[in-house]
């Protein structure tokens, strides 16, 4: 119950200063809709790897919030950023601009989970206490702090729904973007989701399944299924993906063993063998009611098997184990024609300089009505057969 106090805002350097419990039964108070990224495992492993600290340039400074009687009542992951990259929200042509007319963009302040372009709870607050206080209080405390170190601007990113909008009440800048997710609508097994798709989908699907397994055996692990071997492996296929796809991978191999250590349960790794040898491998993250695919690699180029351990396998899982959605991560209009549809994100920023933060309210009117319609014209493609698609719309 609220007593009404005086709530104190701390700044804390780790996360391991917090007590995994009092994040946790904030971060994630009802077990059947679980975010592992938001738990308290997760941001630890990022922090003891050395994923984040000054050297990547994601500095930690979780803010937390204080009864009279001493207890948490609420908390923000937030982060002094150096520079945008590992966020997913693209705001560098912003940061160039403001430095062409002559501002200094870094740093910033981050509410985020590093390198994990998952929608979320950022804003955590305890079910006891005043939502709209705690919350209120917690970005005041942030924006305090933006003005205590000279950052340009406070940015929390991949919120959920309802937090977006009371964020926009509190003046911040709203932004969208889109995902594409799939969601299970009582589907009984994979076949059975096949039959929601119109024929020629349906076989499209069939056939890439078909082929991107050919001579190959698949392998899923989780929980203490897990070993160091599996861990070696799943790295090796991030780092390809990685150096290829930003050229500066964010994760290293300390992570995967930490994440292995406090959060394996939550893991599910998949690999496709060739005569004993793992050839590509996708890791997934379990939540109480979704799947979140994370990262892939391949030693070996095979023709569908991406979509395979990525996208089929997981709608797979997710059918026998009664999971509501599979969200698998940013991007990616390939995702539609294999039962994703479009999704919006939401985002909240807010900019020290009144200048800065008019400017980019005026461009974010217009990029909410692109996201918009490109979300309402992609659903008109979706492979669903047409009674299914009008009963989605």
């Amino acid at each position: 119950m609220d007593d009404g106090g005086t709530r104190e805002a701390k700044v804390v350097g780790r996360i391991a200063q917090i007590k995994a419990a009092d994040w946790d039964r904030m971060a994630n108070p009802d077990p059947k809709s679980t975010n592992p990224f938001a738990a308290h495992g997760f941001l630890d492993a990022l922090e003891r790897a050395g994923t984040t600290g000054p050297e990547a340039g994601w500095v930690p400074q979780h803010i937390v919030l204080e009864t009279p009687a001493g207890a948490i009542e609420a908390a923000m992951p937030l982060y002094v950023k150096s520079h945008s990259r590992g966020e997913y929200v693209f705001d560098h042509a912003i940061a160039d601009a403001y430095h062409r007319a002559g501002g200094r963009y870094y740093p910033k302040l981050q509410v985020a989970v590093p390198f994990t372009p998952v929608p979320g709870p950022r804003l955590l607050v305890s079910p006891e206490a005043d939502r709209d206080r705690a919350e209120q209080t917690l970005i005041a405390a942030a924006m305090t702090l933006a003005e205590t170190i000279g950052a340009s601007s406070l940015h929390i990113t991949f919120s959920q729904a309802g937090a977006w909008e009371r964020l926009g009440a509190m003046g911040l800048l709203q932004r969208t973007g889109q995902q594409f997710h799939w969601e299970n609508r009582g589907y009984r097994s994979f076949d059975d989701f096949l039959e929601s798709l119109a024929s020629r989908k349906r076989k499209m699907v069939r056939k890439e399944r078909a082929e991107a397994v050919t001579g190959l055996e698949i392998e899923e692990v989780t929980g203490a299924q897990i070993g160091q071997a599996h861990w070696d492996a799943m790295y090796d296929f991030y780092m390809d993906t990685a150096s290829r796809k930003w050229g500066r991978p964010y994760l290293n191999r300390a992570f995967f063993s930490e994440l292995g250590r406090t959060m394996a349960g939550q893991c599910l790794l998949m690999f496709a063998v060739r005569d004993g040898r793992r050839i590509a491998g996708a890791m997934h993250m379990i939540g109480g009611d979704c799947l979140y695919g994370r990262y892939w690699g391949a030693a070996e180029l095979v023709p569908y098997l991406h979509f395979e351990l990525c996208y089929y396998r997981a709608i797979d899982y997710a059918i026998a184990h009664g999971l509501a959605r599979v969200e698998a991560g940013a991007q990616g209009e390939h995702k539609l024609a294999r039962g994703y549809n479009p999704v919006t994100t939401y985002s909240a920023h807010w900019f020290a300089d009144a200048g800065l933060h008019a400017a980019v309210a005026r461009f974010l009117v217009e990029e909410r009505r692109a996201v918009e319609e490109t979300n309402r014209l992609l659903a008109d493609f979706a492979p669903y057969k047409k009674a299914m698609a009008e009963e989605q719309d």
